[in-house]
C-alpha cells in the first residue's frame, strides 16, 4: 500500500493553544496515537510512505528516514516524496498531477488534515482519510483503511 502522508494534522496535531514539543533534531514529536497507526500500516500492510507534507523539500530522504526512526518508525527504504512543490500548488493539484504522471494503483491512502482535499476527484477522494488537525491520526482510522481494504491488502472501489 502506498500511503500519502502529510505530517502537521496527521502525526503532528496542531493545537493553537501549544506549540508541539520538539526532539534534539529540531523537527515535532509524533503524537504516540499516530506513531503506533503508522507502524500498523507498515506492518500489516507492507506501506510505502510518499511524503506529501510541505515539509517535503527541507530534508532529503536519508533525514526523514533518521526523523521517523528517532520517532519509532522504521520507514528505511520505504519512503519516497512528491516532487518539490516550486509552483506553490494547492495538496488537491500536487497530489492530482502526481496521479496524472503515474499509473495510479489500487492500493494507496492519502491520510491528511487539509479540507480542500474533499474536492479532489471522486476516484482520489474514495482513498482519502481526514484527521482532524487537533487530533490527528489515531487507531480509529485504521476501521476506515481496514473498510477500504479487500483481504488481498488492496484498497477496494
Amino acid at each position: 500500500m502506498l500511503v500519502f502522508l502529510d505530517i502537521d494534522g496527521v502525526m503532528v496535531p496542531c493545537k493553537s493553544h501549544k506549540l508541539p514539543d520538539f526532539l534534539a533534531d529540531g523537527f515535532a514529536a509524533f503524537s504516540t496515537a499516530a506513531t503506533r497507526t503508522l507502524n500498523r500500516l507498515l506492518s500489516e500492510y507492507n506501506a510505502t510512505i510518499m511524503l506529501t507534507t510541505s515539509h517535503k523539500e527541507k530534508y532529503s530522504l536519508a533525514k526523514w528516514e533518521d526523523i521517523f526512526s528517532k520517532r519509532g518508525i522504521d520507514v528505511t527504504g520505504k519512503i519516497q516524496s512528491l516532487p518539490a512543490n516550486v509552483d506553490h500548488q494547492s495538496r488537491k493539484s500536487e497530489l492530482i498531477n502526481w496521479f496524472n504522471l503515474h499509473s495510479p494503483a489500487k492500493d494507496f491512502v492519502i491520510l491528511d488534515d487539509d479540507k480542500g482535499l474533499n474536492d479532489l476527484p471522486r476516484f482520489l477522494k474514495e482513498h482519502l482519510i481526514l484527521t482532524s488537525p487537533y487530533i490527528g491520526l489515531t487507531e480509529n482510522h485504521l476501521s476506515e483503511i481496514d473498510s477500504m481494504v479487500d483481504t488481498n491488502g488492496q484498497v477496494s472501489y
